[in-house]
């Protein structure tokens, strides 16, 4: 529960306004955006979720999604997401709950691993702010699209379905390759890769095999354009994805039906099928 003198996070950095631009289906890439800090006044409420909304439409919604958890994947009612229990809405921190919120609605659902690392909310809050930290960060020399590539071919080295499926989805809809993410699952040393990204997949499997890293790994990333800077950020990725995948692995977490379709057909191919 929120005190007068407690925070919660406001919306105020430009990728936030971004963010609200984007696709519906592209939106949940931001998993990790936060909002900046606001004390309350002395004489506000104590908690937001005791404003009298009841007659608003907002209300109604907020009511709703309260009473009920984020604990059966939708499409598969006899399935938990995970191991451990679900958190109702009413039982989460006020900025989770917003947090989860803003991204169910603009994404259409909330990815699994919301709900899940829910059941820490201390930890929940620094996993998605690291997660902002590497993969939406404004600078350097890596694209979305390899991000995401990149955490798919680490994820298979991990063995983590979870992202594998996911990130896969979100590779489809950044590089309007619907094909290629699929060819690194089954073997990214034989998929449609350029030098480029066959230089960054292979020092960000190594990263995530511990394989002693050497000089002559990152003069192959200096070959195709990659600095020192760069290697950190992939590095980095396949450091962060290493600890996510076996998260998903003690918790049992499941990738949401949604991610399977996700980026397989063009939207304006959807539009023109959809009678």
């Amino acid at each position: 529960m929120l005190s007068a003198g407690s925070t919660w996070l406001q919306p105020h950095c430009r990728w936030w306004k971004r963010l609200l631009a984007w696709p519906q289906d592209v939106t949940l890439v931001s998993l990790g955006w936060f909002r900046k800090m606001k004390h309350l006044k002395a004489n506000s409420v104590t908690d937001p979720r005791l404003l009298p909304v009841s007659g608003s439409l907002w209300g109604r919604v907020h009511a709703a999604a309260a009473s009920r958890a984020y604990g059966v994947q939708v499409g598969n009612a006899t399935r938990p997401l995970g191991r451990y229990p679900v958190p109702k809405k009413k039982d989460l921190p006020y900025d989770i709950v917003e947090l989860m919120e803003e991204v169910e609605m603009k994404s259409g659902f909330l990815p699994n691993v919301f709900s899940v690392m829910a059941h820490r909310p201390a930890e929940f809050r620094a996993f998605f702010a690291y997660y902002n930290a590497i993969m939406n960060k404004e600078r350097g020399g890596l694209s979305k699209a390899d991000k995401e590539l990149i955490v798919v071919a680490t994820s298979v080295v991990n063995r983590c379905p979870y992202c594998v499926i996911a990130h896969g989805a979100l590779h489809r809809i950044y590089s309007k390759k619907p094909a290629l993410a699929d060819q690194v699952v089954v073997n990214w040393k034989l998929a449609e890769l350029s030098a480029r990204e066959q230089a960054m997949l292979e020092f960000a499997v190594a990263v995530s095999h511990a394989d002693n890293i050497t000089e002559e790994h990152f003069q192959k990333l200096a070959a195709q354009g990659f600095d020192r800077e760069d290697a950190w950020d992939i590095g980095m990725i396949a450091s962060f994805f290493a600890m996510s995948n076996r998260i998903a692995h003690f918790t049992d977490l499941r990738p949401n039906e949604e991610f399977y379709t996700m980026g397989r057909i063009p939207r304006d191919k959807e539009k023109a099928e959809t009678p």
